[in-house]
């Protein structure tokens, strides 16, 4: 049994089975759709496809991130434990959520100060957020210790590659994530924007792309560009969606027909709450590891 817990907030956007399977503690971010507040509680409180289709109807939706005080009693409890804590956080790119995190360290050092409490930005999101817990969970059951892993985690994350997708940049623009001259741009030449995520875990566009088809394309040549070994590539990939599982499906069934290597098959999520209030329906993302990113 490990001394150490490894935690990570509700926007890895992996499956409840998943996180307990893995034994990957998780804090959920809250949403608001309609004015009433919600916890990003992985479908639960409201199913994943009703959300997307509310949002399709017109729902306006708002995000707000775990405080200080939440992190605070929740790292309280695995503390008390005598446990160590690894966590990461949501990229500091597109969320305040780390600062929250380090403010809850600090205070909780001085109460606790026999117990380590590592809190790392993991510069990604979604899925791709997902598979670098997962990879942390291997390391951690195979006997890695919470300070190696610890330094592991900051040397590799820039390894994780985050490629996106979307056909309609609408909820992009909203939430600020893409500028809304290039969003605004994009959705009158009715062009499908490639998207990827830089090494400071910011959403940037990528390419410009004119049907979904091509999309789905372009993705899976940027993973033989970049994926770690090529088209020997033997690590996972994730992929998660919001509301368009046969977009995603293609894209992982022409990743499968070409890396013949993988570590088993392509694990198709969902995107949650929290990130698919900026992205609403349509968005297919690519996770795997290979080059580091750049700017």
């Amino acid at each position: 049994m490990s001394d150490y817990i490894l935690s990570c907030c509700s926007t890895a956007d992996l499956s409840e089975e998943h996180f307990e399977k893995r034994e990957i503690h998780f804090i959920p971010f809250h949403f608001m759709i309609n004015d009433v507040m919600y916890d990003d509680d992985l479908g639960k409180s409201i199913a994943l496809d009703d959300f997307y289709q509310r949002m399709a109807n017109g729902a306006e939706t708002k995000t707000s991130q775990v405080n200080a005080d939440e992190f605070i009693e929740y790292f309280r409890t695995f503390l008390k434990e005598g446990k160590d804590i690894l966590h990461l956080t949501l990229s500091s790119g597109i969320s305040g959520v780390y600062n929250s995190a380090c403010i809850a360290r600090d205070a909780l050092e001085e109460e606790f100060p026999d117990r380590k409490i590592y809190v790392v930005d993991s510069l990604a999101a979604s899925s791709g957020y997902g598979l670098l817990m997962d990879e942390l969970a291997d390391k951690r059951d195979a006997g890695m210790d919470i300070d190696t892993l610890h330094q592991w985690t900051t040397e590799h994350l820039l390894s994780l590659n985050h490629w996106f997708f979307s056909g309609d940049l609408t909820f992009y623009i909203k939430g600020g994530r893409v500028s809304k001259t290039a969003g605004t741009i994009g959705n009158m030449l009715n062009i499908c924007p490639l998207l990827n995520v830089n090494n400071e875990g910011k959403l940037i566009v990528s390419d410009k792309i004119r049907t979904k088809r091509k999309a789905i394309k372009e993705i899976v040549a940027r993973m033989e560009e970049n994926a770690r070994d090529g088209l020997s590539y033997n690590g996972k990939v994730y992929i998660s969606q919001s509301a368009c599982y046969e977009d995603a499906k293609a894209v992982a069934d022409l990743i499968e027909s070409k890396f013949p290597n993988l570590d088993g098959k392509v694990e198709i999520n969902n995107i949650g709450t929290t990130i698919g209030s900026h992205t609403g329906p349509g968005t297919v993302a690519l996770f795997f590891w290979g080059k580091e990113r750049e700017l």
